[in-house]
């Protein structure tokens, strides 16, 4: 948007410094500024810019600044970082919002209020844009930070082991330096909005001096339809659009071992945007097989009425077992739930402590119909049973187009999962809903989930190293879509690889026109089933290392999509040997070079 003397009561001198400060800004220095000028603005001389202390119920002196650090490999911990910022900006205090790899750690002795929002990533690991905090402040250069008040929110998923482990790690670490918590930390499980949301309260009730009612009513409950200017619906997580979907095919040729479904859905009507990088949730559906047979097994009546929220708010059973809770993930925390509803079955044991490696032997490849018959848990009554499941958590996606080549419409790229274990066939949540029984023209409740971690350059001239076997090629097809559509110039190198080149390179007749246009610069593949040693993408880094080191010396930023486990990890390490064959250096050296690409967003992951 550009801003005109007629629209605006500037001057044209001011009209044209503001026009071209204003594309300059990156989303931290435009929410910083927001909330700098509202506080010019609300509050009175003595209090400028909130610098001016306040006090709390209990009489202790609270400075008005505050420091909002985030730690975000997905967007969600981003998210809620910057509307916490709004909300304390509301309330008069002057916030300074950072990701935790953007801020300068020498300023943290300087920090009096902190607040800290960060997701934990893969087994118990912090996400790539808070290793370098999490790393300085368990290092000797740490200071202490005696006169610090902190808060942390933490991000995770039970189903891993190692639960919201980063934020445990930071709330531990902030507290042996010597700070003060201003409220304890909160855990968050994949439904995080009201957890959430219920922290952000807490935080404001320790920062202000206003009243139970006040804050209430400034820091409103996330979630529900956010009404816009204009009373367009605003659709979000917590109020999905029901998005029609125009096509469902199979990427995959005849007599492969693999499903890939590639998903087009519109978002006509939805006012929803999204960039390259950027990821679609889907709420599913449970597979009704599963459903009916854990009905079956407990001796519950599908048709009974059952609570779905705190609220009271009912639903049959069988429509809550299929669209509202979780039932293919067994969890330390539900087992130790589970356990006070029916104890003497044994479960007990499987809990304890010692037995933490049979527990997690268990939980692998089992759902809550292998619980409920292993440990007889029939006779629970339903309404109890359900009040200990989590909620069925929407499932998250690598948009595959690109909006300014398809508008109003986004792309999904998805492999169906579906496997034997323990003597019975199990399925994909989302991905078998998807593969096996959604139609064309039917509906999905989808909201889009920005993933400012995940970006092309801001320089269209910047050469682009992309790597993303299997279905982690879906952000790479929307890149470059990016890039027809804006005429980018800049260089681009495609690793890509699957198992058979005859029935498993998806989307190949879109990268061969991209590369006859010049769209695509190189692109190596790696088809594992072709030849007699498997060979993999990061088999075919090695081999090109020498230009693949070139490119890195020249700017390039690099991106990697796929499998967390072992895929970004061999990656990771082709990387660094590279480093250090074609660049002489040493192995920290190396892994210097590395983080040094990370910080500056040169090197991005979208991993899972």
């Amino acid at each position: 948007m550009v801003l005109k003397v007629t629209d605006s009561p500037f001057s044209q001198e001011q009209v044209e410094l503001l026009n071209r400060l204003l594309p300059t800004l990156s989303e931290v220095q435009k929410v910083w500024l927001s909330g700098y000028l509202t506080a010019l603005h609300k509050v009175e001389a003595p209090m400028v810019a909130g610098f001016q202390a306040a006090s709390t119920a209990n009489g202790a002196v609270i400075s008005k600044e505050v420091t909002v650090l985030f730690g975000s490999q997905s967007g969600n911990s981003q998210k809620l970082a910057k509307m916490l910022t709004g909300k304390l900006q509301e309330h008069g205090f002057y916030v300074t919002l950072s990701s935790m790899s953007d801020f300068k750690t020498n300023a943290l002795k300087k920090v009096e209020n902190l607040l800290v929002v960060v997701s934990t990533h893969g087994d118990g690991e912090p996400p790539d844009n808070a290793i370098s905090l999490h790393e300085f402040l368990h290092s000797k250069r740490a200071p202490q930070l005696v006169g610090l008040r902190f808060s942390v929110l933490a991000l995770g998923d039970t189903s891993y082991e190692l639960f919201c482990q980063t934020g445990k790690e930071f709330d531990k670490r902030l507290e042996e330096l010597g700070g003060k918590r201003l409220t304890p930390r909160v855990d968050c499980d994949v439904d995080y909005d009201d957890p959430a949301s219920e922290w952000m309260n807490q935080v404001l009730a320790s920062l202000s001096e206003a009243s139970a009612t006040q804050v209430a009513a400034a820091s409103a409950i996330v979630g529900g339809a956010v009404i816009g200017s204009g009373s367009q619906i605003e659709y979000s997580r917590s109020n999905p659009f029901q998005a029609v979907v125009l096509e469902n095919l199979n990427l995959n040729g005849r007599g492969s071992d693999k499903e890939t479904r590639h998903l087009e859905i519109s978002l006509e009507g939805s006012n929803l945007e999204y960039e390259p990088g950027d990821c679609l949730g889907i709420y599913p559906q449970n597979h009704p097989y599963l459903v009916r047979e854990l009905i079956d097994a407990m001796g519950w009546k599908a048709e009974e009425l059952v609570p779905i929220h705190k609220n009271g708010e009912e639903r049959t059973l069988e429509e809550a077992l299929s669209s509202h809770f979780e039932i293919t993930v067994l969890t330390k925390p539900l087992l130790e739930q589970a356990v006070k509803l029916a104890s003497g079955n044994g479960m007990q044991e499987l809990l304890a402590e010692g037995r933490e490696q049979a527990l997690r032997d268990y939980v692998r490849n089992r759902d809550l119909l292998d619980l409920v018959e292993d440990y007889d848990l029939k006779g629970v009554p339903a309404k109890e049973f359900v009040s200990i499941l989590r909620k069925l958590p929407p499932r998250l996606y690598s948009i595959s187009s690109s909006l300014k080549s398809y508008p109003d419409e986004v792309h999904l790229t998805i492999r169906n999962v579906h496997y034997r274990a323990h003597g019975r066939e199990r399925y994909g949540v989302c991905s078998s809903y998807i593969a096996d029984r959604l139609e064309t023209g039917d509906t999905l409740p989808v909201f889009v989930q920005h993933n400012p971690n995940f970006k092309l350059p801001v320089n269209p001239d910047a050469p682009l190293i992309m790597i993303g076997p299997g279905t982690g090629v879906a952000p790479f097809r929307a890149f470059l879509g990016e890039r027809e559509e804006l005429g980018a110039t800049g260089k681009t190198w495609l690793f890509f690889g699957d198992q058979h080149f005859s029935t498993d390179f998806l989307y190949q007749l879109e990268w061969q026109r991209w590369l006859k246009q010049g769209v695509l610069t190189h692109m190596d593949v790696a088809f594992s089933r072709d030849t007699s040693e498997k060979v993999y993408v990061q088999h075919r880094m090695l081999e090109k290392s020498k230009e693949l080191y070139q490119w890195m010396q020249a700017g390039a930023h690099v991106y990697v999509c796929g499998d967390e486990k072992k895929m970004a990890h061999d990656v990771h390490a082709a990387l660094l040997t590279i480093l250090q064959q074609e660049g002489g250096l040493d192995s920290e050296e190396a892994v210097v070079y590395l983080k040094r690409m990370q910080q500056e967003k040169r090197y991005q992951r979208d991993v899972y």
